[in-house]
């Protein structure tokens, strides 16, 4: 009963914590990912890609540039570069990232904000086919 309690009524679950990995959400890295390598103080993180797979490299960041994703990484405090790419490989980080809800909204929110305006006018066009289509099935189905 306890247990089931404690499912129902889970709390904050996203912590700063060494191997959590991040979404840098402002600055020249913003839309990367990172993992944070250790914690400064109450305001600030060392992060780190791995520099060769997100493009991160080593650097101090303030929580507020940041966001929490639900993804750790297992890895030691201070964990060289070369440790940390292995744990992201073992952790299949990345895949488990380009599966969630999060990342498959910011992509269409990048490809969405790449349209020309022929693009956006084809857009136009194929939703005013498809609720043509729809709204005739549901005529069809009343009648």
């Amino acid at each position: 009963l306890i247990n089931e309690e404690k499912l129902i009524n889970m709390g904050f679950s996203r912590y700063v914590e060494v191997g959590r990995v991040v979404l840098i959400n402002h600055g020249p890295d913003s839309g990367k990912l990172a993992t944070v390598i250790d914690i400064v103080d109450q305001n600030k993180c060392l992060i780190e890609g791995p520099e060769d797979i997100t493009g991160v490299t080593r650097q101090v960041i303030p929580y507020k540039r940041i966001a929490l994703t639900d993804l750790k990484a297992n890895i030691q405090r201070n964990a060289r570069a070369k440790t940390l790419k292995a744990a992201w490989k073992e952790g299949d980080i990345l895949a488990k990232w380009e599966g969630s809800s999060w990342a498959q909204k910011l992509e269409s929110k990048k490809k969405r904000a790449n349209l020309s305006d022929f693009d956006r006018f084809k857009v136009m066009v194929a939703k005013k086919q498809k609720s043509r289509i729809i709204a005739l099935k549901i005529k069809e189905l009343k009648a």
